[in-house]
């Protein structure tokens, strides 16, 4: 799972010594029509949306790793963007974290299999930024999307997200917990799990950040949250496995704290499967965040890169991850202008109240305290 990707995308990012010549990279970024694919900032540096569409279909791909296709709709996305441009998408290893693909920007530069693009948890954004991994770009749609939402130059922009949920099968669990203080209740010995390791992991990650919450902890203080995952550990309750639909399917894990957005995609893909997936956000924390898309400075199909930036910011790719029951960055623009798909929208978990967001300092801290302390928590 991308879960496991974001803190959030591991198994391996093989770089081999052929690889390493740089054989297939692409050297020049200077389209047909004289533009400069690689530095350009917004969609005026191409003259328009024809000229970057037609600066994309002359490079023909899009290489990204770590999209699962179950994840946020990211399959119908994906198919989407490649039979309206007419541009190739390849996608490998769904199920990598954000970590990975930091890495991979690292270890593959120079490379035609470095990824173009980049969706990656808010620590991941902020700290690849901070290292110059980005290439600046401002979507058409820029101005619409909060300041709080976005880095003011343009290295990143969160794009989608949800609520922290708890995710219930409830053909094997006689009554669904429905905060995080009931996970610690015996009844629920081994079944609790979170989407991977929130070291590794974004899902995870705020995952514990929702525990600390719901402990008394707060955006400065993950600390809770971490002791939490320790009683629940010591208790029996913690199940260490990466949740999955496969795992819950399995009933190797029938409770999962997860993503709204993913559990309420599971429900809908466990509909005619034996498993009755019920989906609520805790009663005792309500943490929502998004995923952030960033593009690689140095990708090596520039112009594909910015064309599969506009589409996600555009009112259709926006209502793609509303019909993967994620909370587009744009909802409230498009409720306001009248482009949403009120239909999709309605089907939202619902959730009192207006979410609030850890500032960049705090999600710094909070990472590195994740990295000095979860290990011995949960060992």
């Amino acid at each position: 799972m991308k879960a496991t990707r974001i803190a959030s995308l591991s198994t391996g990012l093989v770089v081999v010594v052929a690889a390493l010549t740089g054989c297939g990279a692409k050297n020049e970024d200077t389209t047909a029509a004289g533009v400069d694919a690689g530095t350009a900032t917004s969609i005026a540096d191409f003259g328009g949306m024809d000229g970057l569409v037609a600066a994309a279909k002359e490079e023909g791909k899009l290489h990204v790793i770590a999209l699962p296709p179950d994840w946020a709709n990211y399959g119908e996305v994906i198919d989407t963007f490649s039979a309206k441009y007419g541009i190739e998408v390849e996608s490998e290893n769904p199920d990598a974290s954000s970590s990975e693909e930091i890495d991979a920007v690292k270890t593959r530069k120079g490379q035609d299999r470095a990824p173009d693009v980049l969706d990656i948890g808010a620590a991941y954004a902020l700290s690849g930024a901070q290292e110059g991994l980005f290439a600046p770009y401002k979507v058409a749609t820029w101005d619409k999307i909060p300041d709080s939402l976005k880095a003011a130059n343009g290295d990143w922009v969160n794009d989608y997200g949800g609520y922290i949920s708890i995710g219930c099968d409830a053909k094997r669990i006689e009554v669904c917990p429905t905060s995080f203080a009931d996970l610690l209740k015996p009844e629920y010995k081994g079944k609790v799990a979170l989407n991977g390791n929130p070291n590794k992991s974004g899902s995870a990650y705020s995952g514990v950040f929702a525990a600390a919450l719901a402990q008394g902890g707060s955006f400065d203080d993950i600390t809770p949250g971490i002791n939490f995952f320790g009683e629940l550990k010591k208790v029996g309750n913690f199940n260490p496995v990466e949740a999955t639909p496969a795992t819950v399917q399995q009933g190797e894990t029938p409770i999962t704290i997860d993503w709204d957005y993913l559990n309420a995609g599971y429900a809908e893909q466990f509909a005619d499967k034996g498993v009755d997936f019920k989906v609520i956000v805790p009663s005792d924390a309500q943490f929502a965040s998004y995923y952030a898309q960033a593009i690689n400075k140095d990708a090596p199909h520039p112009a594909a890169a910015r064309l599969w930036q506009e589409f996600l910011y555009s009112p259709e790719g926006q209502n793609l991850w509303l019909k993967g029951y994620a909370r587009p960055v744009l909802l409230p623009a498009m409720s306001a202008d009248g482009t949403v798909d009120a239909a999709l929208a309605a089907k939202l978990p619902e959730v009192d109240g207006e979410p609030e967001f850890p500032t960049d300092a705090q999600v710094k801290a909070a990472k590195a305290t994740l990295s000095e302390s979860w290990d011995a928590a949960v060992s």
